[in-house]
């Protein structure tokens, strides 16, 4: 029983020792910061060791103990040899329990790399700062702004270190972001407003413009919303009507509209409002005396800078006259077309009779010229010089001259009742050269007569598809013509050559001959049985069949002529490309 009695005295007395120990700690603490003493007795490992705060005084002491910041002074060993006040309270520990405390033993071990980049630096070039943070006794971790500066300390070197919380800063910070986030969204809104406020001038003034615009137009003029209602007429619009500015309809088509128009120029409406495109409609519409007038009814979309659809804007045109002008058209069309079959079916009866006729004429010709020859074998020889046998023979030399050109006529009439009903269609490529050549031999007896100087410049060009006997027709009669209306007075002189555009091969034949006055033939030139010349043998015909022959196969023929001097026909042929 009497080893724990001296067990419990001894720890007793123990505890007495270290209380008064710990009086003496804080009496040495008092008094350093009092600045009762300016030196400290610390021992070490080598024995006790004395620091003295060299230049320290009174107001020095009491200014670091009253700063907010923690303050310490670490030796080259890292220990802390002094620690103010707030120190204390940034670690959340004793002063006593932190002095004689190497410095690192607070420093989270991810942040010792920092903590030693921060101390070599101070300790080289004598000071250095930096940011980490602190455990304190509870384990959190505290922020801190560290400085650090090498002092001269009791004849030794100390690293002087000021702590500074950065929670309040981190705070401000982030408040400070936050506010500046929230002055940029204010900003943002704001810029946005008065751009919006600016646009709204810009569209108010938009459509104070539009308004002056549209009053000053002779037709009716309107704008509706996006939505297609109806927000502005202008005075046009009211003098039609005969309504005033109050009584703006929204519906105003519906109200105004023929009942036959209505349907298909609000589709049109609808289809515009939904898809953007512009409305357009035509539509009758009633006027302030009760009649309806046709109207042209446009709307063009309007869109702001972003692309949104603001508005329509549209104008309604007075079309009636030219309304009633398309309906008289087309009812002089219809009149025209029926007209054109009359004369198709007047044309057919004629070229039937003109075939007919001369069919049926040809058979009395016969007949005339066989009673002639009849005549002829019963009449006195052409030998005999009787006074009464001259006369007789001249007369039946006539009436034969005069049956034969009968029978010419009745075979142009022929040709030309078949050029009428029917289309030679292009048979083969024919080279205009063998043609040429073919006409020439046969008009070479009368080229030689008269001495034509005849020039040929064809090698050049194309041949042409085309049916090889109106081909042979339309050459035969511009070169017989060019010799048959010959000058009397000069060598006649005929030049034939082609030239070549994209759409045709043109064919010309000139003469020096006797040549026309176009100013008053030129719409006879080219009819039927027409003749200027009437000295010259012939029936009026050729002309005619060339320019029919060429305008059925999609071509023409064009004449150049002068009096006195000669002509020039050129015969345009469709161009084909193989």
């Amino acid at each position: 029983m009497a080893e724990p009695e001296m067990t419990v005295a001894a720890l007793l007395r123990e505890k007495e020792e270290l209380l008064l120990r710990l009086q003496e700690a804080e009496d040495l603490i008092s008094a350093v910061r009092t600045g009762a003493v300016d030196a400290l007795a610390i021992q070490g490992a080598d024995g006790p060791r004395i620091f003295t705060l060299e230049g320290a005084d009174q107001g020095y002491r009491t200014l670091i103990e009253q700063m907010n910041e923690g303050a310490m002074l670490l030796s080259q060993e890292g220990m802390i040899l002094y620690g103010n006040a707030a120190l204390a309270e940034l670690l959340q520990q004793g002063l006593e329990d932190i002095i004689g405390t190497n410095f690192a033993a607070f420093v989270p071990a991810d942040f010792q790399p920092s903590w030693q980049a921060i101390w070599t630096k101070g300790w080289s070039i004598g000071k250095s700062k930096g940011e980490l943070p602190l455990r304190t006794l509870a384990g959190q971790l505290l922020p801190l702004s560290l400085s650090a500066n090498v002092l001269q300390f009791n004849g030794g070197l100390v690293l002087a270190c000021i702590l500074t919380d950065l929670s309040a800063h981190h705070e401000i910070k982030a408040i400070r972001a936050l506010v500046a986030e929230q002055n940029i969204e204010i900003s943002r809104q704001q810029q946005a407003l008065k751009i919006q406020e600016a646009a709204q001038q810009r569209v108010e003034q938009a459509a104070a413009e539009v308004s002056r615009l549209l009053e000053g137009i002779p037709q009716i003029a309107w704008t509706a919303n996006s939505e297609g209602v109806s927000t502005y007429f202008n005075r046009r619009w009211f003098d039609y009507t005969g309504r005033t500015a109050d009584q703006l309809e929204q519906a105003w088509w519906r109200d105004y509209q023929h009942p036959a128009d209505r349907d298909a120029a609000a589709a049109r409406w609808q289809q515009s409002l939904e898809t953007g495109h512009v409305f357009e409609a035509e539509f009758r519409l009633l006027d302030h005396t009760g009649t309806y007038r046709w109207m042209l009814n446009r709307a063009l979309p309007s869109y702001n800078e972003r692309g949104e659809l603001m508005q329509w804007i549209g104008t309604c045109t007075d079309i009636h006259e030219q309304k009633m002008t398309q309906v008289r058209i087309d009812q002089a069309q219809k009149q025209l077309q029926e007209n054109n079959a009359q004369l198709q079916r007047a044309n057919i009866d004629l070229d039937n009779f003109i075939y007919t006729a001369s069919h049926d004429l040809k058979a009395p010709i016969s007949n005339i010229e066989g009673l002639l020859h009849a005549l002829l074998e019963e009449l006195p020889s052409a030998d005999d010089s009787s006074p009464s046998a001259q006369p007789v023979a001249a007369l039946l030399t006539m009436m034969q001259d005069s049956v034969d050109r009968f029978k010419r006529t009745l075979d142009h009439l022929t040709e030309v009742t078949k050029l009428q009903k029917e289309y030679a269609a292009p048979t083969a490529w024919l080279p205009l050269s063998a043609t040429i050549q073919d006409v020439c031999l046969d008009l070479a007896p009368l080229i030689q007569e008269l001495g034509v100087q005849l020039e040929v410049e064809i090698t050049d060009c194309p041949a042409v598809l085309f049916s090889e006997k109106n081909l042979r027709s339309v050459v035969y009669n511009l070169l017989s013509n060019a010799l048959k209306y010959r000058a009397p007075d000069r060598v006649p002189h005929v030049r034939i050559w082609c030239q070549t555009t994209d759409d045709f091969l043109i064919l010309s034949v000139q003469d020096n001959g006797l040549g026309l006055n176009l100013a008053t033939h030129q719409h006879k030139l080219f009819a039927m049985f027409e003749r200027f010349h009437t000295h010259v043998e012939g029936s009026g015909i050729g002309l005619y069949m060339v320019k029919k022959i060429m305008e059925n196969a999609g071509g023409r023929i064009e004449v150049q002529s002068e009096v006195g001097v000669g002509s020039l026909f050129s015969a345009y042929f469709r161009r084909q490309y193989i």
